[in-house]
């Protein structure tokens, strides 16, 4: 780090920093005993969301931890809780040669790390904070990124990486500093197979609500259970994976959760984030409490034409071939892991016939980014794989709820 960056760096810590005293809310929470009854089935409890006060008017004892992103942070800028903050962070860093472009990244930076800092301060718990999705494919900037958010608040700080080839590699090397790491943004039980082998993070993903969605709104049939299958399809490929390789403890996160009867089903997954709306109504179903147990074994009925050619790719998100397994066998076995970069993991997928990565071009993200969340599957070639291309999807609505952010900081410059 040259001396100009880590006096850039040691100021936005300063200012980053919050303190957060010892003694936590005054306030009195109550247990939910349908949330009881959900924990005992062995699900971790999180709420997935950036805003202190809705955090403050569902919490329940049962709840331990918090997830944000760069959608909810939005959430939480557009509001101007944050307006004062960016005002005093820019004042602050008036002095520091930067560009407008850094010192926007650095200005987001500081109001990410003060809205978890808030949840931190109110309820005592770990919070995942998310990266600026423009450096997701920066080796580099996303190594330094993550140690700068763990540093703050090494407590109770979880890192969000993206699931890019970036940072496949950035999470493994992220785990051996000891930076607790959730990788996020997966849809397949192969992405988060090769996760769990390769970079061992805390956590991984399946945004299971956008996998029912992109089967309905493209017409391969309902949507029915799909996010449903391919996460317990997914929790149970990663029990394996710790029973055979007892260092890798990775856990699984059932996210992007659309309502309560989804949160009911995936009892018993390691962890359910769940948006306040979707816990809400998980409380107010009328299943008996008696009737809420773990779902690992279950068989989910799902609502997809497997005859049409994206229907069977829907089909793969739920399994981890041999072929695969040996591909990763390969992988982490080289010595020259620790060497690679992102193009050199994506080369070795392709010699290897796995479409993992496909080389999307400056006019396909932007074409991603205009569809929103649900890609438009019509439009793309059969090379593509349903998961690489709904990690693309996620990253690029990430990247137009990270553009409005940064437009807010902007308007403050002047």
């Amino acid at each position: 780090m040259s001396a100009v960056s880590k006096q850039l760096d040691e100021l936005v810590h300063q200012i980053a920093q919050q303190k957060i005293g010892t003694a936590g809310s005054s306030r009195k929470y109550q247990s939910d005993p349908r949330l009881a009854q959900l924990k005992s089935s062995g699900s971790e409890l999180w709420i997935d969301t950036g805003d202190l006060e809705l955090a403050q008017s569902v919490w329940k004892t049962e709840l331990t931890a918090l997830t944000t992103n760069n959608t909810l942070a939005n959430q939480v800028v557009q509001s101007g809780v944050m307006d004062q903050v960016i005002k005093e962070t820019i004042h602050e860093l008036k002095e520091v040669a930067l560009s407008p472009e850094e010192l926007v990244m650095e200005v987001g930076f500081v109001i990410n790390c003060r809205i978890a800092l808030r949840l931190v301060a109110e309820f005592r718990v770990k919070v995942s904070v998310e990266l600026h999705p423009s450096i997701s494919r920066d080796l580099p900037r996303t190594l330094d990124y993550g140690r700068r958010y763990f540093k703050v608040c090494p407590e109770y700080f979880t890192v969000k990486v993206p699931l890019t080839p970036e940072g496949y590699l950035s999470a493994r090397q992220l785990r051996k500093e000891g930076i607790p790491v959730n990788f996020t943004l997966g849809f397949s039980a192969r992405q988060n197979y090769l996760a769990a082998r390769l970079s061992n993070p805390n956590f991984v993903n399946v945004f299971l609500g956008r996998l029912n969605a992109v089967v309905a709104d493209n017409a391969l049939g309902s949507g029915a259970g799909i996010g449903e299958k391919v996460t317990l399809a997914t929790q149970n490929e990663l029990l394996k994976v710790r029973q055979k390789f007892p260092a890798i403890q990775t856990r699984l996160i059932a996210a992007s959760i659309r309502n309560g009867e989804q949160v009911a089903c995936l009892a018993g997954v390691d962890v359910q984030t769940i948006p306040p709306k979707a816990m809400q109504e998980f409380q107010e179903s009328g299943q008996p409490v008696e009737q809420i147990r773990s779902n690992l074994n279950a068989e989910i009925e799902v609502g997809v034409d497997v005859d049409h050619l994206w229907g069977s790719k829907v089909a793969s998100l739920w399994v981890v071939k041999d072929g695969f397994i040996k591909f990763v066998d390969d992988l982490v076995g080289r010595d020259s892991l620790d060497q690679m970069s992102g193009e050199d993991l994506v080369r070795l997928a392709e010699d290897q016939g796995v479409n993992l990565f496909h080389r999307f071009s400056q006019a396909d993200l932007r074409k991603i980014q205009g569809h929103g969340k649900i890609p438009k599957l019509s439009e793309w070639p059969e090379s593509v794989g349903l998961d690489d291309l709904m990690t693309h999807s996620a990253l690029q609505s990430f990247t137009k709820d990270q553009d409005a952010l940064d437009e807010r900081i902007r308007s403050f410059l002047s």
